[in-house]
């Protein structure tokens, strides 16, 4: 059996903001290509591979999917090294522990085992992704033809091992302002685009009346970046500012698109940058209910949770992986270890004890698989 809790110490004690994955990648690839797996590492630029692996002989297999990718984390701000997988107790603390290296050891751990154990395999899929939080980058480079489409999706993002059958939307906006120069002493000879965005900016943030939605709840916007200007003696004449904001079903990205147009108001453009769907799974799916049996079986809750606010490479592989000529994404379940509330934080954790639960879990998940033919 692997041990998944060294496996996440590995995980974590490399760094991958926004570069590096490929080590991780080539890991996980030792380890499965050492029990029977056909891997691929299909990448974008050197040191950004991400891993695709398959067993079985199913043509339609199940997909776990993780990301090896974290945010930044500003050492001066923890109180232990953030790259060090500390232990303290039942907590693993480090950067990327709850979102989501936990919920990836976790899943190549039991996908190990379940290779190693002699049956009849209708056919297990990893995909470990790049550049998710950068908005899918990695995720949106795969191509159809790199993976076996036709099967669900289990997406291992943290959610304290609860059952989760969706996620909010993405939508994020580039908002530009250009103005005109003139010199800091006469700011009234000018067109101050900093100015403008920055009342913008204001107005987005405190906007109330956000769509609304009875299970996935309000539509939010934060203001993530706001830039502009070369020097304090000159007035800017050009600003940018990029706009996360989180969809709920019923809203397309046109009338997101329209909601901030008209809040910005004239003076500023508003273009998409990152556009990800809403992920919604029915929760009486037939693949739902094969994950509630595997909760029953390992001791877990299995009620489904309320929507999570944040989004999954699920945006992207759920279409991906749906059966040629339907246009319905793959049926999609979002559940692993880590804790949501630790996603990003300073001194971010996860339970040592709910990643072994996860992989628990997982085995008896894909052995439920190869059994429900």
């Amino acid at each position: 059996m692997t041990s998944v809790l060294d496996l996440l110490t590995e995980l974590v004690r490399r760094r991958t903001v926004a570069s590096g994955e490929g080590a991780l990648a080539a890991l996980c690839a030792g380890l499965l290509r050492g029990n029977g797996f056909e891997v691929s590492t299909p990448g974008w630029e050197e040191g950004r591979e991400q891993l695709v692996a398959r067993t079985g002989s199913g043509s339609a297999p199940l997909t776990v999917t993780g990301h090896l990718d974290t945010v930044p984390a500003d050492p001066a701000q923890w109180t232990v090294d953030p790259w060090a997988a500390e232990r303290d107790g039942d907590r693993v603390v480090g950067r990327g522990t709850s979102d989501m290296k936990s919920g990836v050891a976790a899943a190549v751990a039991a996908a190990v085992d379940h290779a190693a154990r002699p049956h009849d395999c209708r056919g297990l899929q990893l995909v470990l992704t790049a550049g998710e939080e950068t908005g899918c980058t990695g995720a949106l480079r795969l191509r159809r033809s790199s993976l076996a489409p036709g099967g669900p999706l289990l997406v291992a993002e943290p959610t304290a091992n609860r059952l989760v059958l969706g996620h909010k939307g993405a939508h994020w906006m580039r908002l530009t302002a250009t103005g005109r120069a003139a010199h800091g002493s006469a700011p009234q000879l000018g067109d101050n685009a900093v100015v403008r965005l920055a009342r913008v900016a204001g107005a987005l943030h405190d906007h109330d009346a956000w769509p609304s939605h009875a299970t996935f709840g309000p539509v939010t916007a934060n203001v993530g970046l706001l830039r502009g200007g070369v020097q304090p003696n000159v007035v800017p004449d050009f600003a940018e500012m990029l706009l996360d904001v989180r969809t709920v079903p019923g809203l397309d990205g046109d009338d997101v698109r329209s909601l901030v147009t008209g809040l910005a108001g004239d003076g500023v453009r508003v273009d998409d940058h990152v556009v990800l769907p809403v992920v919604d799974t029915d929760e009486h799916d037939p693949f739902a209910g094969l994950v509630r049996e595997a909760l029953v079986a390992a001791g877990e809750e299995d009620e489904p949770h309320s929507p999570a606010r944040y989004f999954t490479d699920a945006s992207v592989l759920a279409r991906l992986l749906a059966p040629s000529g339907d246009d319905r994404p793959a049926p999609t379940v979002v559940l692993g270890p880590g804790e949501p509330d630790q996603c990003h934080v300073v001194d971010e954790w996860c339970s040592a004890s709910k990643v072994e639960a996860a992989a628990e879990v997982y085995r008896r998940l894909f052995d439920r698989w190869c059994r429900d033919r």
